[in-house]
């Protein structure tokens, strides 16, 4: 998402009840669960901006040597479309971590803001209630940035809030994005991403092995995400659960090593 204050504008939302993992997820050292199976996308569902959700645009989302690669080969122009694929469960207090890396170059028409550029939404609505031109989901973002190789901070494993408010120091967050405290790092190099969840309580993000950022209090409201459905957006609601997802915004970007623990079981 893009880092910059914007002003509220509608959005939209969110999911459903939480429930605990059960089918296709393999259990992990006794209590984590793998989300990615590394042969291709089951339990995965795509929804990317002028497309119906399910609809795999150009086969933007793709399992190649064991890892989910963001590609746009299949590409024109970007022509806005941001993508999420989104895992079919819905958590609610939950730890996530993941290995993400960038690769290749920005795709034609992508904003320049998108450069080096993803995230882990969280939170988010059910893609299934997304319309077709509904652009970002209603959700939070731990948002994943690259280095330029320039010698200038940019920090990754920031928050970012498409149609969210969060409360950050005690009080109300005004604008979209917050940067953590993270390292720069550069180049085509794998980061350890790590989220921590506890339904509408804290929330801490952690970039290889170092806590970079902590907030709480994620409710629907705020600005960024567009033609939702206004039946969907509750302003002021509560965020307690919802569905987590990959984000594809015109960057090359590749994601290995998915596991989540539920601990709404501890």
């Amino acid at each position: 998402m893009k880092l910059k204050h914007i002003l509220p504008i509608g959005l939209c939302m969110f999911a459903a009840a939480c429930t605990t993992q059960s089918g296709p997820a393999k259990q992990h050292n006794n209590e984590w669960i793998s989300l990615f199976n590394g042969k291709n996308l089951d339990n995965w569902t795509v929804k990317i901006h002028h497309h119906e959700v399910g609809e795999n645009f150009a086969h933007t989302f793709r399992v190649k040597d064991k890892v989910i690669q963001v590609n746009y080969d299949g590409y024109g122009d970007f022509n806005e479309q941001y993508g999420h694929l989104y895992y079919d469960t819905p958590y609610s207090h939950y730890h996530v971590k993941l290995e993400y890396r960038f690769y290749g170059d920005l795709q034609k028409g992508a904003p320049s803001y998108t450069l080096r550029n993803s995230g882990l939404m969280f939170h988010s609505q059910d893609p299934k209630t997304m319309p077709k031109e509904q652009d970002w989901p209603i959700s939070v973002e731990m948002q994943f940035l690259g280095g330029l190789s320039d010698g200038q901070p940019r920090p990754t494993g920031n928050m970012c809030s498409p149609g969210t408010d969060i409360v950050y120091k005690g009080k109300k967050l005004e604008s979209h994005c917050l940067d953590s405290s993270s390292k720069t790092y550069d180049g085509d190099q794998w980061v350890k991403a790590e989220l921590i969840v506890l339904g509408d309580s804290l929330i801490t993000h952690i970039i290889n092995g170092d806590t970079v950022l902590q907030y709480s209090e994620p409710t629907i409201g705020g600005g960024v995400a567009n033609r939702y459905d206004s039946r969907i957006k509750i302003d002021g609601k509560k965020l307690k659960q919802g569905f987590i997802a990959l984000q594809s915004e015109g960057q090359p970007v590749e994601f290995r090593n998915i596991y989540l623990k539920d601990l709404s079981k501890k």
